[in-house]
């Protein structure tokens, strides 16, 4: 051992500053925080109460699906069909508490509480963590700063929707739609989550003439258990179609 190496310790051991967690998380949590002035002016333009609109960002806070519900519902699709819209669409967050829950291992007190924050964004800042310290710090930062935000711009993008008048002569109600791609376009990193997108859309825009509002947002949720069954085909027969070992041994000893 080299003199003085017993009182260094290696970089990844080390962990990461405190500094450095909260500043990447104040970065994602304003970010996304600042898009819920969209969610408020989709939501009011789309016939939602001033009321009703900040109750969502209050108690369901998860944007995908708050774009889901106020879409389908402006588009006159049945409330039923939009709220189950919703619901698959917020699913996700089960696995996210899951994986979360022991990553961070908060007092049983506290995760009732905590669970409202488990969203795509405070998971992605949470997981990427070396440390639970970090970590810990990484999901309060983000989860507070988004809440926050998220909840003021809504009120205020409400608010502004009522002043502006008629949101789509603005063009407004796309405002829903490229906020949620903006937010899932950096999440697809590999081919199959990509086949997966694209397929979602083709069915979603696909169906939309011949289906109900709301519905075909149920139906996109068939391209996740497609896609993952086409590969799982293609991958046995890659390995069905690949030759035994030693095959080629025996050819060589038969010549």
């Amino acid at each position: 051992m080299r003199p003085g190496a017993e009182g260094k310790r290696a970089p990844e051991a080390e962990g990461k500053p405190d500094s450095a967690v909260v500043r990447d998380a104040l970065g994602v949590g304003v970010a996304v925080g600042l898009s819920g002035f969209a969610f408020g002016v989709t939501s009011a333009g789309g016939g939602l109460t001033l009321l009703q609109t900040c109750a969502l960002s209050l108690l369901v806070f998860t944007g995908a699906s708050q774009f889901a519900l106020v879409g389908a519902l402006a588009a006159g699709g049945n409330p039923l069909t939009a709220a189950a819209g919703a619901f698959f669409l917020g699913v996700r967050n089960t696995f996210y508490g899951l994986r979360l829950s022991q990553l961070l291992a908060l007092p049983r007190a506290v995760r009732p509480f905590a669970a409202q924050w488990v969203i795509d964004e405070t998971a992605a800042v949470t997981l990427a963590q070396p440390t639970r310290r970090a970590a810990r710090i990484g999901f309060t930062v983000t989860g507070f700063t988004l809440y926050l935000l998220w909840n003021l711009t809504t009120l205020l993008g409400a608010l502004g929707a009522k002043a502006i008048g008629d949101t789509d002569a603005w063009g407004l109600d796309a405002a829903g739609p490229a906020v949620f791609l903006a937010l899932l376009a950096p999440m697809l990193k590999t081919t199959t989550e990509r086949a997966v997108a694209a397929l979602a859309v083709l069915l979603g825009l696909g169906l939309l003439p011949v289906l109900p509002a709301g519905v075909p947002v149920l139906v996109a949720a068939l391209a996740a258990p497609i896609v993952l069954y086409v590969e799982g085909r293609r991958q046995s027969g890659v390995r069905n179609d690949a030759p035994e070992e030693g095959s080629y041994d025996v050819q060589e000893e038969d010549r």
